[in-house]
């Protein structure tokens, strides 16, 4: 049962990862009906930014300055890159964040080089005995600032202008702008909040084994997590983070236990067949919105 627990809490924790990138998904879909694949790559760049000003200014204030670095980074894509295919098919632009996420990785890998660069972040891999439990600080502190950033984003777009403005546009574009929302202030506005928001998730997903250039490569659980939870839906996007690295954690530990026919390192595809069962299920995802259509 310990085993069980601490699997959970572990899960938890990457969990909350993935819950931040897909947050950042799901923000910019609401937005602009866009998928933007350039999620990964943010990311990538928040943790180098991070590893490179810790050296500087000491781990916390680092945090703080790369997010908002890789959020101007995000307002400065949405306005040179996707701002001028307003108005363009959806998949156009969506094709234009994976070329925008091809360019920035390149530019990344050229700051990391061939070898792992290290957060230099206070956990490691460090470990914490609760009662009879024993797990790594650094789920613990996913855990925490997930926790405190989920809650103040609700209450970002619950109470404040600005989240309420991009609510309305979310709901209805055209009505936002006639009632003087400026619908390209919240394009720009989301994808700043994404990528804060990847940066966050680019610098736990360092802490403990540095970065690499094939760091990236984890936000990719983030899109069964907003599959899961539903595309148009914040708290969505929680559930789903949440839910992908708990299962994910569960197979890690106890597949080759219960089900060895399933081969080494299954778990690496849990979060897609999980994907799989909920479409099959609810194919708008578990709190998305069912759109009915006429014809």
């Amino acid at each position: 049962m310990i085993g069980v627990l601490e699997s959970v809490i572990r899960g938890l924790g990457n969990g909350s990862v993935y819950a931040l990138l897909a947050l950042g998904f799901v923000i910019i879909y609401k937005a602009t009906r866009v998928i933007s694949f350039a999620q990964p790559a943010l990311m990538l760049a928040g943790a180098v930014a991070v590893s490179y000003l810790t050296e500087v200014t000491g781990f916390y204030l680092a945090v703080l300055l790369a997010a908002l670095l890789i959020a101007g980074v995000a307002l400065g894509i949405e306005r040179v890159a996707i701002r001028p295919m307003v108005g363009r098919p959806v998949f156009v632009v969506a094709i234009i964040t994976l070329g925008v996420d091809v360019v920035v990785r390149v530019v990344v890998n050229g700051f990391i080089g061939r070898d792992v660069r290290q957060m230099g972040d206070p956990w490691g891999l460090h470990q914490v005995a609760l009662g009879p439990l024993v797990v790594q600080q650094r789920w613990l502190a996913m855990l925490a600032v997930t926790a405190v950033l989920v809650t103040l984003l609700f209450l970002f777009f619950r109470h404040t202008r600005y989240g309420l403005a991009m609510r309305a546009a979310a709901f209805d574009q055209e009505t936002a702008l006639a009632q003087g929302v400026s619908v390209g202030a919240v394009f720009a506005l989301s994808w700043a909040l994404a990528g804060f928001l990847a940066a966050i998730a680019g610098m736990f997903v360092g802490t403990g084994q540095g970065v690499e250039q094939l760091t990236w490569i984890v936000a990719l659980k983030a899109l069964p997590a907003i599959i899961v939870g539903g595309l148009d839906s914040l708290g969505g996007a929680v559930a789903g983070g949440l839910t992908i690295g708990v299962v994910e954690s569960l197979f890690q530990s106890y597949q080759g236990e219960f089900a060895p026919w399933l081969g080494q390192n299954f778990a690496v595809v849990t979060p897609y067949v999980v994907m799989l069962v909920v479409l099959l299920v609810r194919p708008y995802g578990l709190f998305g919105t069912r759109e009915v259509e006429r014809v």
